[in-house]
């Protein structure tokens, strides 16, 4: 048992600061108060703790080749089956995805990330390869899985289904590429049998302008409509969107992951991002491709805060942002397949102890933040 006090504790849903000490007990918030003193006291001088990070999308397969691929289109560095990524996760030993996950399952864990969404190629191997590699890592990926009998315009709709129940069977979901990969029929299947089992459905839409472009010629729907239309649960990107794409968004159920990171290293534009807000979407943060990006979330915190202000010439709240990146997962939980906790008491004790350089605790952890500047990271498993 242990209290951190004297910290500004960015509190529930809304991360509202409150200046209070916390104690934890066997993984767990069991008090938060400003007379609490149990345990260890460790005092933090006004320091700020928010809850740890959730990255909201990730392909951590492809950490096996950082930085390859630099200034390729979209399509030739990430679309399968030739894309550089599927050629080199296709001849990569076993071993050496192992170890390149686990490092970058580190380099999240040491920059306050505690959960992480991974859209798993390799099917059921790949799937397996990933709960190895986190085995000893105190870090919980949320696995989404995805098999070859997916792709083409004509699939064997009955080896679909087979993988689609044997993949939900070590998965926490299914997350094919992109409609531009899959038909209806496949989507619809995926969608369906993933609502029965209460797993989450996950695809790309819009990333590209020329995903759209296509997606209207050849079937007079756009990419998100289509996932609005076959009900995945949750919809990647959105960076560009048409006509009523994001009220089709706000006025459905699904979830919505930005990565403005990636979209800005592939050169696809960067996501309406204040629109969303504005119609009280509430998104998700992610880092994409370890194979261009850092998965550290204050990069992605203070990119997004700054990228957004130059481009649409207006600022974003930074609470918000913070929201994307930690208590926002809280509103899709699906059958507590995502057990990410948000700082309240008798919830898991999931959350960082970072230094404070203002008054501002949102900007302080956009704007100011390093992985140096942690404190503690603190979780039902680890804590340094």
């Amino acid at each position: 048992m242990f209290t951190i006090s004297n910290g500004i504790i960015l509190k529930g849903p809304d991360l509202t600061p409150i200046r209070e000490n916390i104690v934890v007990d066997d993984g767990r918030i069991i008090e938060i108060s400003k007379d609490a003193k149990e345990g260890k006291i460790i005092d933090v001088d006004g320091a700020i703790i928010c809850p740890s990070f959730i990255n909201g999308h990730i392909h951590i397969g492809d950490s096996i080749i950082k930085d390859e691929g630099y200034g390729l289109t979209l399509s030739e560095m990430v679309k399968p089956p030739n894309g550089v990524k599927h050629k080199a996760l296709a001849n990569a030993s076993d071993e050496e995805l192992i170890d390149a996950m686990k490092q970058s399952m580190w380099d999240m864990v040491n920059s306050g990330t505690t959960h992480f969404i991974d859209y798993r190629e390799g099917g059921i191997k790949g799937v397996k390869l990933l709960r190895k590699a986190s085995k000893d890592i105190p870090i919980k990926p949320v696995i989404l899985g995805r098999d070859d009998s997916f792709y083409g315009d004509d699939p064997d709709l009955g080896k679909v289904k087979t993988a689609i129940r044997k993949l939900l069977k070590v998965a926490d979901g299914i997350a094919p590429s992109g409609f531009g990969e899959i038909t209806t029929e496949v989507a619809n299947m995926i969608t369906e049998e993933c609502q029965k089992q209460g797993k989450i459905s996950s695809i790309h839409v819009a990333e590209s302008e020329s995903n759209q472009i296509e997606s209207l010629n050849k079937n007079n729907i756009t990419e998100v409509a289509k996932g609005v239309k076959t009900n995945f649960n949750q919809l990647v990107h959105c960076t560009n969107p048409k006509s009523n794409d994001l009220d089709l968004i706000a006025n459905s159920n699904q979830n919505v992951v930005v990565c403005p990171r990636a979209n800005a290293t592939l050169n696809v534009g960067v996501v309406p991002l204040n629109k969303m807000l504005n119609l009280g979407v509430k998104p998700l943060l992610g880092t994409d491709n370890i194979m261009i990006n850092s998965p550290n979330m204050f990069r992605e915190l203070e990119f997004t805060l700054k990228l957004m202000s130059v481009y649409y010439k207006s600022y974003i709240n930074p609470i918000e942002l913070v929201k994307m990146a930690t208590t926002n997962i809280c509103g899709f939980d699906i059958n507590n397949i995502i057990k990410k906790s948000m700082i309240s008491e008798d919830n898991f004790a999931e959350f960082m102890v970072l230094k404070s350089f203002s008054k501002n605790p949102y900007l302080n952890i956009c704007n100011r933040q390093e992985t140096k500047t942690i404190l503690y990271i603190i979780n039902k498993k680890f804590s340094i």
